[in-house]
């Protein structure tokens, strides 16, 4: 599906046909809607499918009707029982002579406030700017969802304090699957924005110069950030699979302890079990009493037991 976007003052409307400033934001679009946008806007097909290949790398292209920029994505996962697991996935942004278009898989954070209009300063004819908010955004994005993780990390920290299973560890080990392709695709993005600065692919402004600055320097900063709480969980899942390994040990040790101690009345009654004379044998009170000498006997255990710090 596509939609046509045009900046009329300070609103956005949308058109029914594509005119000269329009924004083009096609999500997951069909074989059709891709043909008919690529006559219309005279965009080869080959650069309007390179969004939609998920394993698509970051880069700038220039051809001879449209410049074609790919930026890797974070897109939060939609399996409700994967909350708080993220990935990536390709962006296109295409800019032709009259029109910019942005191409993705799916709905995602990143183009959402330019749809809102909540984006300041956002104009569909000012491609360049346009592109730039799109970098600026993108990274802001990343930082929202590396503090999400991070708050996701410390909720499965305090629940691996007294587990026993491998549930919590396979959640961290998602979640650092997650930072892996944020780290991976913000590598990515930095060589795209290093070579918009230094080869002067696209025509820009003073103004738009010093957006690409903080562009770079956001971007930047959630590099940190991912290699930050990469590392940060790495020693975590070291350092808690070894504590839930001490914490079954614990158990185990509890468990037989409490095995041998109830051992104790277990044997008592096998002595006087036996087909033999036994003492007691004639008493009315020999149930008692050899109760109450089993009892003894684990009770002196369990002492034992104790100062010895076998609990």
């Amino acid at each position: 599906m596509f939609t046509i976007y045009k900046s009329i003052e300070s609103e956005i409307i949308i058109l029914d046909k594509i005119e000269k400033g329009a924004w083009v934001n096609i999500v997951n679009p069909n074989e059709k809607e891709i043909s008919c946008l690529s006559e219309d806007l005279k965009i080869p097909i080959e650069h309007l499918k390179a969004a939609l290949d998920e394993e698509e790398r970051a880069r700038i292209e220039l051809d001879e009707e449209c410049t074609i920029v790919l930026i890797d994505i974070p897109v939060a996962s939609k399996d409700t029982s994967e909350r708080g697991i993220y990935y990536t996935i390709p962006l296109g942004i295409i800019i032709t002579n009259e029109n910019i278009v942005t191409v993705s898989l799916r709905e995602n954070s990143v183009i959402r406030p330019f749809l809102e209009n909540t984006v300041k300063s956002f104009w569909t004819f000012k491609k360049t700017r346009f592109l730039l908010q799109i970098f600026y955004r993108n990274s802001k994005v990343y930082l929202q969802y590396l503090r999400n993780i991070d708050k996701t990390s410390d909720v499965i920290e305090s629940r691996l304090h007294r587990s026993l299973k491998n549930e919590e560890l396979i959640q961290l080990l998602e979640l650092e699957k997650s930072l892996v392709y944020f780290s991976t695709s913000l590598k990515s993005n930095e060589i795209v924005l290093e070579k918009i600065q230094r080869a002067n692919l696209i025509k820009m402004y003073p103004d738009d110069m010093e957006l690409l600055e903080d562009v770079i320097i956001e971007n930047k900063q959630a590099i940190e950030m991912s290699n930050i709480y990469s590392n940060i969980l790495t020693g975590t899942m070291d350092a808690y699979a070894s504590v839930i390994s001490n914490n079954l040990n614990m158990v185990l040790k509890f468990l037989t302890s409490v095995t041998i101690i109830i051992s104790i009345p277990t044997m008592v009654a096998s002595f006087f079990g036996m087909n033999v004379h036994v003492p007691f044998e004639n008493d009315a009170h020999a149930f008692m009493i050899i109760f109450m000498i089993s009892i003894l006997f684990s009770v002196i255990l369990s002492v034992f037991m104790v100062r010895k710090e076998l609990f």
